[in-house]
């Protein structure tokens, strides 16, 4: 069995060069597997398609066989694809989390992502210019980052790690991370404490509800 790791060429995990003098790491993390697999695979609505799928096609072989009928697939079949297709799928996402981790240094905040090939963006706190915050369930949620500047940032490219929708204008997003407010209040701490940010006025986190999006941070930088 080969020892190889696949991020070797990592000086440290999700950073792929030393840090400069005077930066350093305040938080590591990655998506939780089960969160990313229902929001961003949505892996719960294809579940109820697949059952639907199956539902119907019972009954069409139900009302086959009393007319006589033979159907040209079988339950069976339908059953085994329906499972290798949510499979497949529960794989990505395993796959997914398994190797993004997020990274928050005084200075930027870093997303190493890839299955294929991994890749690690790098957004300086002087480049980000807002960020939401995405509170769902369990403390679980979300942190899209408005950026200055998006020239260099392709959507699909970072998919799953970039909000929903958001296709002329992309924003990276921390996804699915646990303890997603204290997160966001440690990021917004960071970020008006970084050296390289000037802010117009105090950054700090806002009231926020569960299920429910608000602003975490109005200031000229994050």
């Amino acid at each position: 069995m080969s020892n190889h790791d696949d991020f070797d060429f990592e000086h440290s995990p999700g950073i792929p060069a030393p840090l400069p003098p005077g930066e350093h790491i305040v938080w590591q993390g990655s998506p939780d597997k089960w969160q990313l697999a229902s929001h961003a695979f949505h892996m719960r609505k294809i579940v109820v398609y697949f059952l639907l799928l199956l539902g119907v096609h019972y009954l069409s072989i139900m009302h086959a066989h009393s007319n006589g009928q033979e159907t040209s697939v079988s339950f069976a079949t339908t059953l085994g694809l329906s499972a290798l297709g949510l499979g497949i799928l529960a794989t990505l996402a395993w796959l997914t989390a398994k190797v993004t981790i997020y990274t928050v240094t005084n200075r930027r905040i870093l997303i190493r992502f890839g299955v294929a090939l991994q890749i690690t963006i790098n957004l300086p706190f002087s480049q980000i210019k807002g960020a939401d915050m995405r509170v769902g369930k369990g403390g679980f949620g979300d942190i899209p980052l408005q950026l200055k500047e998006t020239r260099n940032v392709n959507y699909f490219v970072l998919w799953p790690h970039v909000r929903p929708w958001c296709f002329s204008q992309p924003q990276p997003m921390l996804r699915s991370i646990p303890n997603v407010e204290q997160v966001a209040g440690l990021i917004a701490t960071v970020a008006s404490q970084s050296p390289d940010v000037v802010t117009s006025q105090s950054t700090a986190p806002a009231q926020t509800n569960r299920h429910a999006k608000a602003q975490l941070m109005q200031s000229e930088a994050l």
